[in-house]
């Protein structure tokens, strides 16, 4: 009997392919992909191919020509992979290295490359930057300077100046210099009206517009948006001799190599500029007195916020699946459905929850639990550290439970009866017997779990924000503050931000997690030997 109905796919396959080019067709008969899944992956190749060049045109705009070198050999890359008959492995490989390059190789990499420079803020761009940056900041009105006509427009890319001066009209933003105004291009602006001024008039006062592109020629500026008048900047650069002047005082501030220009006595003109500066921000977290000191405070407090967090999480963890693991015991199924629902809080969530329960003045615990009494959970330091170990123990002992509690069951249970014939103890038993072979699958999960709890960023920011604050410190730190949670402040908290100092900071968490790991791995397998 003929079976005629696994043609049909066959029949709509042919037909599809005979609709493609002689190229196309042949390449689908070679791999016996249908049109639909050739249109999908041309259409995908595409998004990708004009993701790339839009950033590759980018990158060439701002002159970056590594990072656009980058984008053209990965694009070319993916294009020939993809289409190049074969090659079925790197199809798969390529997406997941493509991502471990820039999410993983180059995070690290960036992140060594700042911890030796000055990067941060007032040190921020390069030094030309730096120079345009400090012409226009310090400016000031010429005095007896005369006064222009002008017209505040408003267009795409924000205000807009039209000054009448010497019989010719000018017009230019803050990016783009004053220039001849084009009857025809005024069409794309709209002329603030006064109840616009008035509205905007923050908007209209801070309007710099360049002369021209020498940031010495100075800006004209308004107040009230029909007058403009000349302002220039006190200070004054010498290109030949690579100096600032200061026009008022004539003081004189040159480029000593610290990223900045700087006076006899010290002074520094800021925004400074980025620079290498080798080993100094290590040297600085060492030797600074002021950053010594907290960071000495901080990697105590950090080293055993860890040890404790494990060790209370897994001891409480082991005794309750030890509980819930005896088969005498009723209703074991609820207990641990019970024992495993902090697990489903996201701890940024908890911690939020719990520093709300845990306030002074009108917190669950306070207000219920202790009769309205005023007990500084959080702003005390030794209270503060012990509610962030106490919320860090609800969070995370529903992990060591999951993991004891297989490890328990993993183990015969023909060793449990064999000891108790020989006459040990429940104890003894435990003790000799579950406890070392428990170990061996668990102490692995013990040392990641401490590398975890080391920067465990989430708990403390999110329950105290790293306080109460230390004082004395030379950081922005506080008594909760691990390693991981000092470095954020001191890259992204405050007005001083010090990317340099934080990636060093970084790099020194990293040597120390590593170590750690090490020297725990190398004594994990004496307990091999049990196996």
């Amino acid at each position: 009997m003929t079976k005629t109905a696994p043609e049909a796919p066959t029949r709509r396959n042919d037909e599809s392919k005979r609709k493609l080019s002689p190229a196309a067709q042949r390449f689908a008969n070679a791999s016996g992909t249908s049109l639909g899944s050739i249109l999908a992956k041309i259409i995908l190749i595409a998004i990708v191919d004009a993701t790339a060049v839009f950033a590759l045109f980018t990158a060439l705009g701002r002159e970056a020509w590594f990072i656009a070198a980058v984008i053209a050999v990965i694009t070319v890359l993916i294009n020939v992979v993809y289409f190049k008959k074969g090659w079925l492995p790197a199809k798969y490989l390529l997406p997941g290295t493509i991502f471990l390059l820039i999410f993983q190789v180059f995070v690290i990499g960036y992140t060594g490359y700042i911890a030796f420079t000055n990067y941060g803020s007032g040190h921020n761009s390069d030094k030309a930057d730096a120079i345009s940056a400090l012409l226009q900041s310090n400016q000031e009105r010429v005095e007896g300077s005369p006064g222009y006509p002008v017209k505040v427009y408003s267009g795409d890319d924000g205000l807009a100046m039209l000054i009448e001066r010497e019989g010719q009209q000018l017009i230019g933003d803050e990016n783009d210099a004053l220039a001849p105004a084009d009857p025809a291009t005024l069409g794309d602006y709209t002329e603030l009206t006064f109840a616009d001024l008035l509205g905007r008039q923050q908007e209209v006062t801070s309007l710099k517009v360049p002369v021209s592109d020498n940031p010495a020629d100075g800006t004209p500026r308004t107040s009230d948006g029909r007058t403009a008048y000349q302002y220039t900047s006190s200070l004054k650069y010498d290109e030949a001799a690579d100096t600032m002047t200061d026009q008022a005082t004539g003081l004189v501030y040159k480029d000593t190599g610290v990223g900045a220009f700087t006076a006899e006595d010290g002074t520094q003109l800021m925004p400074g500029w980025s620079i290498n500066v080798g080993f100094d921000n290590f040297t600085r977290a060492f030797t600074d007195s002021s950053i010594r000191g907290a960071l000495f405070s901080v990697s105590v407090w950090t080293f055993a916020f860890a040890f404790l967090s494990v060790a209370s999480t897994f001891f409480l963890g082991l005794f309750l699946a030890i509980v819930f693991n005896d088969m005498r015991m009723k209703g074991r199924k609820i207990y641990r459905v019970i024992s495993i629902l902090p697990y489903a809080f996201p701890a940024f969530l908890g911690g939020l929850v719990w520093a709300g329960m845990l306030n002074r003045d009108f917190g669950f615990v306070n207000q219920v639990l202790f009769g309205g009494a005023g007990i500084p959970w959080l702003t005390d330091p030794w209270l503060a550290k012990f509610s962030v170990l106490w919320v860090n123990l609800w969070l995370g002992f529903p992990y060591m439970f999951l993991v004891c509690t297989g490890a328990l069951q993993s183990i015969p249970q023909e060793l449990s009866e064999a000891a108790t014939i020989d006459g040990a103890k429940p104890f003894q038993i435990f003790r000799l017997i579950k406890l070392p072979l428990l170990l061996v699958s668990v102490a692995p999960l013990l040392i990641s779990s401490f590398a975890f709890n080391f920067n465990n960023f989430n708990v403390i920011y999110m329950l105290t924000e790293g306080g109460p604050r230390l004082e004395d410190a030379g950081l922005n730190v506080g008594a909760t503050d691990i390693l991981i949670s000092m470095v954020y402040k001191v890259a992204f908290v405050g007005s001083q931000r010090d990317y340099g100092l934080a990636s060093a900071f970084s790099i020194i968490i990293f040597v120390i997690v590593a170590i750690i790991s090490i020297i725990s791995f190398k004594q994990t397998k004496a307990l091999e030997e049990l196996n």
